[in-house]
């Protein structure tokens, strides 16, 4: 951390299947003052994940009362599970002087914007809509209806690209770590209009229109 700021809050949003928990993993595992922020949901397990590590799965009951109790910071309802960010997440990484890393998506973004003005607001743009249909199919997790509903939100959520801080474009797994990085590092280019984000945005949204076979995208 050697001539950097004093740590903040950095968000990673993306579209299902752009890659964002496995550069939040590769993040955290190059850089010790980077504490990962483990969302509550009410999603069951996925296979090989494990509860307060992957999240921490709690009953739609549970989660309503943390909401209510104003322990999250930040909630939203995807695909028809609750997710959220314990407040007492944001304070252990204070008083351990760590960047929390949260791994949401574009509604928690924006109220941690609201929230934590302090934190700055990575979004992770898959290389194409084809590279994100694969890696949804590679799941093979998820029935046609629900993978062409995340398909649908994923147009939604990529035109939200131009509300974050830096955009950050998936397809090599370490240059991809290595950018998001300077961001930590303050290396980064200043906010503002990167330069053909219009035209992937285009791109990515054409891609998935074709792919659900209809018109319009977002």
């Amino acid at each position: 951390m050697s001539g950097a700021a004093a740590p903040f809050p950095l968000v990673l949003s993306a579209p299902s299947g752009a890659g964002k928990t496995t550069l939040a993993n590769a993040l955290r595992r190059r850089n010790r003052d980077v504490a990962f922020s483990v969302s509550a949901t009410t999603r069951p397990p996925r296979p090989r994940e494990v509860d307060g590590e992957s999240y921490h799965f709690v009953s739609r009951d549970e989660f309503l009362r943390m909401r209510d109790a104003g322990e999250l910071i930040e909630w939203a309802e995807v695909h028809g599970n609750l997710y959220g960010t314990p407040l007492a997440n944001v304070r252990r990484a204070q008083a351990r002087g760590e960047h929390l890393l949260l791994d949401i998506d574009v509604q928690g973004a924006r109220q941690i914007r609201r929230s934590l003005p302090e934190a700055v607001l990575v979004f992770v743009m898959p290389p194409s809509a084809e590279a994100l249909v694969g890696r949804l199919g590679s799941r093979g997790t998820e029935a046609p209806e629900v993978l062409r509903r995340r398909l649908r939100n994923a147009a939604k959520e990529v035109r939200a690209a131009p509300e974050f801080d830096h955009v950050v474009v998936n397809e090599v797994l370490a240059t991809a770590v290595g950018e998001i990085e300077d961001v930590l590092r303050g290396r980064a280019g200043p906010r503002g209009v990167r330069e053909g984000l219009e035209a992937r945005i285009e791109a990515v949204c054409a891609g998935i229109e074709r792919e659900l076979g209809r018109d319009g995208c977002g």
